[in-house]
């Protein structure tokens, strides 16, 4: 069983919600997505409501044109009377003016409400992704979350746009055209309505069956999507092991499974508006049998035929249009259902109200008999229990796999203990506010992120506020003034996605002066000088033992130098604090942390013999 799956039942058991997965079994439909539905409709209320109000004014100047068709044949042509023509003209006239002005007010006021709708919906859903507990981005693809908050709030424009606004629209016309049908004629229209509520039900039906592929399609996208991020992310490991055919088979193969899916909804899109060219053909065929009988009869005159004629197609044309709407209302709803499963993960600051203040605290950190794991029967950290005093450093060492990482995730609160509590200046951390705490927190992180921005946005990241002096002044305790200063723009150079047009030194030297300028009280250093030849690590050790001076610091490294000054180095070995200690008291003791640095000395001192069996402190 992987961690992920176990990560994720952790995570239902720290926050009470079963996850995403299982609330798609529970089974999502219309019902599902009403409380996002009503909520939209409702916030939009007023610009959806003048739209209604616009909606009407050009549906019933959309009346006028053909309404006039009975007068103009049977009064003006066939009476003669071409008193009527200019009165009628100018009537069709003004009322293709308002069609013309209400229209461009729809879409000025719904279109652009619409859009805003989306740009909320996106905002919310990030704000609500972004907090997230880490375990929920374990087991997530960053694609799937992408698409989330990009694709899935798309729909929403046809709930508070143009899409309800056209479908009450629609109903709307068909409703009046059927009452001037009945007027003209009730028995042909009976046989009209039959024909056309029997198609009713039918597309009723084929959007049923069609919301399926709809929601599928969201998931195959954000699939595709994520490995697309993915492949292009990591391009450097893709051309270095030549998987480039790999990679392409890989997202052909998603893209045809996209394929597929649009293919079928292309096809049941296509047969209902087959069928009704079929239907609209089949009334076409009884209006001219039953008009033209019911005309020589002297039951009709011309004008009205011709009349019913174009309001038969006003009450049929909307039918038509809500084939489309429909099919853009079900994607719509699909996406709400998939916004709604997201939105139903627990955030880790849902409890923040009830939880402790807690201000700038001094660093003392105190795990007792804390046991954790991602899956049942298989702990990863076993009665854990150590103090590591304010302003003292703490390194951990250990094979890999020893839970080195598990714990730091502890001391960040990514994680909450399964047992036992880690306490930060006597405070229960699973007790106090998450934001107030983590602003304590820096950490050196071993894949030394950096955002694609200018050098100056990434060392002011943790402490937006700075000031130029204190930016660089950071910059020159982490030893980044030697090689920003080299560059044409200096500190407004542009170091693009993950620092790539960096070194590796230099990103890990950046990351340092942005924990520097942050100014933590607990400070994490995941292998921060695993980047740094030796002459570079030389070079920061200075500014590495000035940033951990005064704070509570925990180091994961496997470079001695960075061991060898703290506090009290832990040795960790199956989930298990083995052994505890000084530099000089664990070299005494001659156990694993003995083991482990005669190991490491050996290939210091010839780096190309079993370089595999380097010790590697870091997970």
């Amino acid at each position: 069983m992987s961690r992920t799956a176990a990560a994720e039942r952790h995570h239902r058991s720290d926050h009470g919600h079963t996850g995403p997965g299982a609330e798609k079994a529970k089974g999502a439909g219309f019902r599902d997505a009403w409380p996002e539905i009503r909520e939209l409709l409702y916030r939009h209320r007023a610009s959806l409501l003048v739209g209604m109000l616009l909606m009407v004014l050009n549906r019933v100047a959309g009346l006028v044109l053909p309404g006039s068709s009975k007068w103009l044949i049977d009064d003006v042509l066939m009476q003669g009377r071409m008193e009527l023509l200019l009165p009628l003209a100018l009537l069709a006239g003004v009322a293709t003016l308002v069609q013309a002005a209400t229209a461009f007010g729809l879409s000025q006021i719904v279109s652009v409400a619409g859009q805003r709708a989306i740009a909320e919906m996106r905002s919310a859903i990030q704000a609500h992704v972004i907090r997230l507990p880490v375990s929920y981005f374990d087991r997530t693809k960053s694609g799937v979350l992408i698409s989330r908050v990009m694709s899935d709030a798309e729909g929403i424009r046809n709930l508070v746009g143009t899409g309800i606004i056209n479908l009450v629209g629609g109903l709307f016309t068909a409703v009046v055209a059927a009452g001037v049908l009945f007027w003209i004629n009730w028995e042909m229209t009976l046989v009209v309505l039959v024909v056309l509520i029997g198609f009713g039900g039918g597309m009723a039906y084929a959007f049923r069956a069609l919301r399926p592929i709809f929601r599928e399609r969201g998931k195959i996208n954000a699939e595709v999507t994520g490995r697309l991020s993915e492949g292009l992310g990591g391009i450097r490991v893709v051309k270095t092991y030549v998987a480039e055919p790999r990679e392409e088979e890989i997202f052909t193969g998603g893209v045809l499974r996209l394929f597929r899916n649009v293919a079928s909804t292309i096809t049941g899109t296509s047969a209902v508006s087959a069928v009704a060219t079929v239907v609209v053909g089949a009334l076409g065929v009884s209006i001219m049998i039953m008009g033209g009988r019911a005309v020589d009869a002297g039951a009709m005159t011309v004008g009205d035929l011709v009349m019913y004629v174009f309001f038969v197609g006003l009450m049929a044309s909307p039918l038509v249009q809500i084939a489309g709407i429909g099919t853009q209302l079900s994607e719509a709803f699909a996406g709400l259902d998939r916004i709604r499963e997201l939105r139903r993960v627990a955030r880790e600051d849902e409890d923040q109200q009830t939880r402790e203040p807690i201000g700038r605290v001094e660093g003392e950190v105190v795990f007792e008999d804390v046991s954790f794991e991602y899956e049942p029967d298989a702990p990863v950290l076993r009665d854990v229990f150590f103090t590591a005093p304010a302003g003292t450093t703490t390194a951990l060492v250990g094979p890999s796999g020893a839970g080195k990482s598990t714990l730091i995730g502890l001391v960040m609160a990514f994680h909450r203990p399964g047992s036992g509590r880690v306490m930060v200046d006597g405070h229960d951390l699973a007790r106090v506010r998450l934001p107030d705490y983590r602003r304590n927190l820096g950490v050196v992180p071993q894949d030394n992120f950096l955002f694609d921005g200018t050098i100056r946005e990434n060392i002011a990241y943790g402490a937006p506020d700075a000031t130029e002096e204190e930016i660089r002044a950071a910059s020159r305790v982490a030893h980044c003034a030697e090689f920003i200063e080299r560059f044409e723009d200096g500190f407004d150079t542009v170091i693009g996605e993950r620092g790539v047009k960096l070194s590796g030194g230099q990103r890990q030297r950046v990351a340092i002066a942005r924990a520097v300028l942050a100014d933590p009280r607990i400070l994490i250093l995941d292998e921060a000088t695993s980047s740094l030849d030796s002459e570079s690590e030389a070079m920061i050790r200075d500014g590495i033992n000035a940033l951990r001076r005064g704070r509570t610091t925990f180091v994961i490294a496997h470079r001695l130098s960075t061991i060898r000054s703290a506090d009290q180095i832990l040795v960790l070995d199956g989930g298990q604090i083995v052994e505890r200690g000084t530099h000089a008291e664990l070299m005494a003791l001659g156990g694993l942390y003995r083991r482990l640095h005669d190991k490491q000395h050996g290939i210091e001192s010839d780096r190309f013999v079993n370089p595999g069996e380097e010790f590697a402190a870091a997970e």
